[in-house]
């Protein structure tokens, strides 16, 4: 994290501008036409105000790319050619394996390059790869982008030049790249179009290769075999490319091969995948939830297809997450209509014809016999089977309404369907009995002490966050204090800002009700008590990206006027960094303030509740209590009076 620079980093992913000390640029998150992601190259962290995303290039990582704090660790370690040492020695079978592995993505890469070297350099590709490709309707920045290649059609070219540069021949079989038979090696893509396919971080899985012969005994379609790098129910296809905008417009389109991805991008519906011709699986969702929890499904108009692909719907369903369903016109599929209309034309079928499940299924299935009542009562059946399968109560609740006025039959009937199906279903999963909690009508007076406890919590945030800020902000710093010594007479001493809140929250044994902050000044007090002093920069380095995001929060917002009003009017405008001993003061007298006053609050709600059964002592303690609490609050009243901090 010291070596990499945030705006280099950054740079990989957004167009950024200069824009006074920061630079400036489109969100990465979201779909803006303003810039509001602004990076600081002093402070080297990022803040993105249109989604409230910030930290530092490690939290950008995570959030951009959905990493695990370890793998951005280790993309930025592979960056800027950093080793990364291990926790424990790795055995010699562990480094045998990493050895097989990493020999395996390196004879992928050597592949892919050779292939699209072919594509571009050999007469037999240009004729025949190329050609293709373009006939097709692909632009070359997009055969470009997807690493398209051609594999030459000569029995052994591939396996020989691999060979000859040094790569073991277990390896290329393991790949798939290489087919042994009676002591004789040959190319397995020979004659066909090569389709790499992409691991999340951008590494050579395998690959997908066509044929152009139109001899049928010829399957169309080769793709490489498992191996230790390369699961087909963990992969879809074109994810790589299109992670980014799935997370921006918080959708994923979902098709099936790979033309039918490479012509979706090409026409403006860049965040598509496709699960290349397998049957979707549970891995695979759950890959896309990483990314959204939105999935629109887009068919070809193959009926028999399209019911096998039932199973798929109910898959997304299981994992809680919204599915769509765009059906195009029958003889056309993705890679076909994505050409056949322009961007504009394409965006607007696929708004105006998508469909919930419900919806979909009724028109397949019943299609011309709507009146058909036991086709109807199936179908009703086969769609609460599905909605049986969601995890969430209230989404289930919704689709049941949907249910009952799409087929006008009663909610009440459909519940006891659904409640049926979902005692099946959790049997089947062998999962604990489902609780369903049934929410209690709030009167008035509920209402209005809830909306004052609220009031009490929010001003107790408020100030917690900002102690919380002050402590992290200006914790090292310095500060002088009037302090009267035994003698009675009053004396100047020297602390830091740290110890000061460490001392004041001692003495009247308070914590902090938020667990992130409270957690933040546990680490900080384990420092004080072993002499040390906490800097912002310290816990923009953790692994916790809460306290991250919350300290680049402060950071960010710590943009000084005063540099922009000195240069334009030549006015010297004072900071809160001015005046480090009355911020200090007014934040740690703040912070009492709304612990007195919650406790104010917690008592009186107890002596009006009429449920509470309390002794006299008791309440006479509570009322002792509230007395005390009131000459304390006017106490620390006088103090903040005192504080002037503007």
């Amino acid at each position: 994290m010291q070596t990499a620079r945030i705006e280099e980093v950054v740079g990989e992913f957004v167009n950024l501008k200069r824009a006074g000390s920061n630079l400036k640029g489109l969100s990465p998150f979201t779909d803006e036409k303003t810039p509001s992601f602004v990076v600081s190259p002093a402070k080297q962290i990022f803040k993105c105000f249109s989604s409230g995303k910030g930290g530092t290039v490690v939290t950008f990582l995570m959030e951009k790319e959905h990493y695990s704090y370890p793998e951005a660790l280790r993309w930025l370690a592979d960056k800027y050619g950093i080793q990364i040492p291990e926790d424990k020695p790795a055995t010699p079978e562990e480094l045998a394996a990493i050895s097989e592995r990493e020999s395996l993505y390196i004879i992928n890469e050597f592949a892919k390059d050779h292939f699209i070297k072919n594509l571009h350099e050999t007469d037999e590709g240009k004729k025949i790869g190329l050609s293709y490709f373009l006939e097709r309707g692909i632009k070359p920045e997009i055969i470009e982008k997807f690493q398209l290649g051609y594999c030459l059609n000569k029995s052994d070219g591939f396996t020989k030049e691999a060979i000859d540069k040094g790569y073991k021949l277990e390896y290329l079989e393991k790949v798939g790249l290489t087919k042994t038979k009676e002591d004789r090696s040959f190319d397995f893509f020979r004659g066909r179009v090569m389709f790499p396919i992409h691991s999340v971080s951008g590494r050579v899985l395998g690959f997908g290769g066509r044929t152009l012969s139109s001899e049928k005994k010829i399957a169309k379609y080769f793709n490489s075999p498992e191996s230790i790098i390369y699961n087909k129910s963990q992969i879809l296809y074109g994810l790589y490319f299109a992670k980014g905008d799935i997370i921006k417009y918080d959708e994923c389109y979902l098709c099936e091969g790979y033309t039918d991805v490479i012509s979706m991008f090409q026409a403006g519906k860049q965040n598509v995948v496709a699960s290349s011709g397998t049957a979707l699986t549970p891995d695979q969702i759950r890959l896309i939830k990483r990314y959204t929890s939105n999935i629109t499904i887009l068919y070809d108009g193959d009926a028999a297809g399209i019911k096998a692909s039932f199973r798929g719907i109910d898959l997304i369903l299981e994992e809680g997450m919204n599915v769509k369903v765009v059906l195009f016109p029958e003889g056309e599929d993705p890679d076909s209509y994505a050409k056949a209309v322009s961007p504009v034309e394409l965006e607007a079928y696929i708004e105006e014809h998508k469909q919930d499940f419900i919806s979909f299924k009724a028109d397949i299935l019943l299609s011309d016999d709507e009146d058909d009542p036991i086709k109807r009562s199936g179908l009703i059946k086969d769609i609460v089977q599905s909605v049986a399968l969601i995890p969430d109560q209230i989404t289930r609740n919704v689709y049941v309404q949907s249910i009952a006025q799409r087929f006008d039959i009663g909610e009440d009937v459909l519940t006891a369907e659904l409640i049926r199906n979902r005692k099946d279903h959790i049997a089947q999963k062998k999962n604990a009995p489902e609780f369903r909690e049934i929410p209690v009508q709030k009167t008035s007076v509920d209402q209005a002490q809830t909306a004052q406890k609220e009031g009490a919590k929010k001003e107790i945030d408020h100030c917690e966050y900002d102690l919380m800020r002050v402590l992290v902000k200006y914790g090292p710093n310095v500060i002088e204090l009037d302090q009267i010594n035994e003698k009675g007479a009053l004396e100047k001493i020297e602390t830091t800002v740290a110890e000061l809140i460490q001392h004041e929250l001692f003495e009247d044994e308070l914590t902090f009700e938020e667990p992130l902050f409270q957690k933040m000044y546990e680490i900080i007090n384990n420092a004080l008590n072993e002499n040390g002093f906490l800097k912002p920069s310290f816990f923009m380095s953790l692994d916790d990206q809460h306290i991250v995001k919350y300290v680049s929060e402060i950071e960010m917002s710590d943009q000084e006027i005063s540099h922009k009003w000195f240069t334009k009017y030549k006015i010297h405008t004072n900071t809160e960094g001015d005046k480090i001993k009355q911020a200090t003061l007014g934040a740690v007298y703040a912070f009492k303030m709304s612990k007195v006053q919650g406790r104010i609050h917690e008592i009186q709600q107890t002596l009006r509740d009429e449920e509470v059964d309390m002794d006299e002592e008791a309440m006479n303690d509570l009322l002792a209590e509230h007395v005390a609490l009131d000459q304390v609050r006017k106490a620390i009243s006088e103090k903040l009076g005192r504080i002037v901090l503007r």
